[in-house]
């Protein structure tokens, strides 16, 4: 069975750290781009970050930037988001997306949807409160 499994999430105060995991099962990440996707209560989708499969490139939305940092380890399989000084406005379901287009990090972070991805996770919820 191909698919892609998150884990990580919780409940963290403000100002603190998780690290999130996609880990990859039936099928190598080693030449998919992967990013991680978010949807909060009410709102849309949103790209938060994103990694070429050569690791060379990456994004982050403005939102996460210099607070998130994305990385991946082709011999585990896995691709890893690790969040700092998280914010109350952090909070949403947290999803991986893996794609073998080619497509730019920017693209496939801010046209997901209008692109497809090969594979979906099933998320993982991230809250941020005191």
């Amino acid at each position: 069975q191909l698919q892609l499994v998150e884990s990580g999430g919780g409940l963290v105060q403000p100002g603190g750290s998780l690290r999130l995991s996609c880990a990859a099962s039936g099928f190598t990440l080693d030449y998919y781009a992967i990013g991680w996707f978010r949807q909060a209560p009410g709102k849309e989708r949103e790209g938060v970050s994103c990694i070429s499969s050569s690791d060379s490139n990456t994004y982050y939305a403005d939102s996460v930037k210099g607070r998130f940092t994305i990385s991946r380890d082709n011999a585990k399989n896995t691709v890893y988001l690790q969040m700092n000084s998280l914010k109350p406005e952090d909070t949403a379901v947290y999803y991986c997306a893996a794609d073998l287009k080619r497509l730019t990090v920017q693209a496939m972070c801010i046209r997901s949807s209008y692109y497809g991805m090969d594979y979906w996770g099933q998320g993982t919820l991230v809250t941020v409160s005191s």
